[in-house]
């Protein structure tokens, strides 16, 4: 005898800004909703998010068990601290394997899962990451004022310079092989040789270069390379952006009915890269709950 599998409306997976709030959507209007967390948070290394109203300078982890407290109002959302290893369209619906074997079907799926930054190779600087190394200026730079500020690779330092420009006392840029853009300019100083070690010295960074001098920093800034965190977008034959991020449009939808995104794992075809921010992520949560529901209404 063949069992049928466990069912739910909405599948939501990954548990962070977005899935949070896409489970919050639809829990609101009392849908059947399964929300899939195994504990792989983009943020994980960094201690306090900031540029989110209400929320500065929260650390990631209250604000995700706060956004799970409030979850428990609503009786038709659960969350499950579980892995799902597969996603398959089966009919209609969608067939879910968890990494302990068992199996879900869906109405509709909503992709959370976020990226993984990819970093130069630099020995030291995984260990700094979210901390003294970081992407967005937003995020992490005020914190830094006055402070000597380093960017790795030239191509950015344009763009990072003008940026952090009213932040920043002085700048360095490791150009790392890199070349300026055509067209872009900095007044920071160009260092050619190459990096070979970042090491923690007091409250900031030591970078040693493979000419034997060393340069302090209080901060680095790079622009990372970005990977799906998660196998889905290729197993459910996803359209991508040339970021690597996957495509969807104005509502959360991607190319595949059924299978909407939001997060840093998804944008719009019109921007160049997910716009990594938690205010950014919880607002595509709910588009792309919003957009579920819509499915789910599509099929009365």
């Amino acid at each position: 005898m063949t069992t049928s599998p466990e069912h739910t409306d909405i599948a939501i997976i990954g548990g962070g800004p977005a899935g949070l709030q896409a489970a919050l959507t639809a829990g609101r209007v009392r849908r059947q909703v399964t929300l899939f967390d195994d504990g792989t948070y983009r943020n994980a290394t960094v201690s306090h998010m900031h540029n989110v109203l209400t929320h500065d300078g929260t650390p990631p982890a209250d604000f995700r068990a706060a956004a799970r407290a409030e979850l428990t109002a609503y009786d038709t959302v659960s969350v499950r601290e579980e892995r799902v290893e597969t996603i398959e369209r089966d009919g209609d619906a969608f067939r879910l394997t968890l990494k302990s074997g068992s199996v879900l079907s869906a109405y509709a799926v909503v992709l959370a899962t976020g990226v993984r930054d990819e970093l130069p190779l630099i020995p030291g600087l995984q260990d700094v990451w979210g901390d003294l190394a970081a992407q967005c200026p937003f995020c992490h730079a005020f914190e830094f004022a006055g402070k000597r500020i380093g960017i790795i690779g030239a191509a950015g330092a344009g763009h990072y310079t003008a940026l952090m420009g009213p932040i920043a006392g002085e700048f360095v840029v490791f150009a790392e092989g890199q070349e300026l853009p055509e067209g872009a300019t900095t007044d920071a100083p160009i260092i050619e040789a190459r990096m070979t070690g970042i090491d923690r010295v007091g409250d900031g960074l030591r970078v040693a270069l493979d000419d034997g001098s060393t340069e302090d920093v209080a901060v680095l800034f790079v622009v990372p390379t970005l990977h799906q965190s998660a196998p889905f977008a290729t197993q459910l034959g996803l359209e991508l952006n040339p970021s690597g991020a996957v495509r969807i449009d104005e509502f959360g939808r991607t190319n595949v009915p059924g299978v909407t995104a939001g997060g840093d794992l998804a944008h719009l075809a019109a921007f160049p890269m997910p716009m990594a921010s938690v205010v950014m992520a919880t607002a595509a949560g709910q588009m792309a709950g919003h957009s579920a529901i819509a499915g789910l209404l599509a099929r009365s």
